[in-house]
């Protein structure tokens, strides 16, 4: 049984005990979201057609299996652009990029520095903002997926005078089961055992008509709660329903969103082992072993056919655009 709204909605990545210091955590997170909305009503910035419209910023390392299968789902779902930026692969990755680099898709930058996930994000800010009108950050493992609408530019539209960032809430999907998997198999397709509910984490799209609020505290994971500013007064990120998600307060009307980002955290289980021998860009010393893996697991309860909507338009892109 539930104990509160929210647990109807989310899986708490770091479960939160009922009890009073719950209840006052939850009216304090309420109240600042009501002062929030009142301020954003209040707001109204003047919109700028910029060269694209939603553009992707992500950072990778050995993820040249992933590459083409990702950017073309995100066409298919609106994505105008994408700033990758290559954080020391040793795998064939350029060999997949050129054509869509070739053809003004991807924009590539040589990105060296270890562990320098968030300035990567920040430099990507301040480089290329002035080109597209929203930025979102994800990762290779992430698909974003329009639930009500067919495109994210069409669900940004409603936000982009008044809000300066929007964080979409993580689907987490699991093994579905397999030990191993064809290295031609689709992600997006082999994959639907997932998290009855949604996580209360998630990744987040800028508004550009907007700056990056420089405090750095509230900015320490800006692709999890990125804060925007215009003038002086930091503001925190909108949930998909318009609720502000400030000091962690997650709160969402209904229990199905309009948009969620497909997180394929582990994939196969060797795929999962794969992924944590390699090095890592956020993580120095990588903390998800088979324990982790396994209490992911045990999670996934529920099936998200989601992103099937697009599947055969994935593998037509993918038949047309072979490299």
């Amino acid at each position: 049984m539930y104990k509160t709204v929210n647990d109807r909605v989310f899986e708490f990545d770091s479960p939160k005990p009922i009890g009073p210091a719950r209840w006052a955590y939850e009216a304090y997170g309420a109240i600042s979201s009501f002062v929030w909305s009142v301020r954003y009503h209040l707001t109204r910035v003047s919109i700028t057609n910029k060269k694209y419209y939603v553009s992707i910023c992500a950072i990778f390392k050995n993820e040249a299996r992933y590459l083409r299968e990702w950017i073309e789902f995100h066409r298919i779902v609106g994505v105008d652009h994408f700033y990758l930026y290559n954080n020391n692969s040793e795998d064939d990755y350029e060999s997949v990029l050129d054509p869509y680099i070739n053809s003004g898709i991807v924009t590539l930058v040589s990105w060296p520095k270890q562990q320098a996930q968030m300035e990567a994000y920040r430099n990507c800010i301040s480089s290329f903002s002035e080109e597209t009108n929203w930025l979102g950050f994800i990762d290779i493992d992430e698909f974003v997926v329009p639930v009500d609408t067919n495109s994210i530019g069409d669900f940004l539209r409603p936000f982009q005078s008044s809000y300066g960032s929007v964080l979409i809430y993580w689907r987490l999907f699991g093994s579905s089961g397999q030990m191993d998997r064809n290295s031609g198999g689709l992600v997006v397709e082999d994959f639907v055992s997932s998290w009855e509910r949604y996580c209360d984490i998630g990744k987040c799209f800028m508004n550009t008509a907007f700056e990056l609020a420089d405090n750095q505290s509230v900015n320490a994971c800006l692709h999890h709660l990125l804060w925007t500013k215009k003038g002086r007064a930091a503001r925190p990120p909108v949930n998909p329903y318009a609720y502000p998600c400030a000091h962690r307060f997650n709160f969402a009307p209904v229990r199905k969103m309009p948009i969620q980002i497909n997180h394929y955290f582990t994939k196969s289980y060797l795929e999962y082992c794969d992924k944590c021998s390699k090095g890592d860009v956020y993580f120095k010393e990588n903390p998800h072993d088979v324990e982790y893996f396994f209490r992911h697991e045990m999670k996934c309860t529920s099936v998200d056919y989601s992103a099937y909507k697009y599947l055969l338009k994935l593998k037509l892109a993918l038949s047309l655009n072979k490299n």
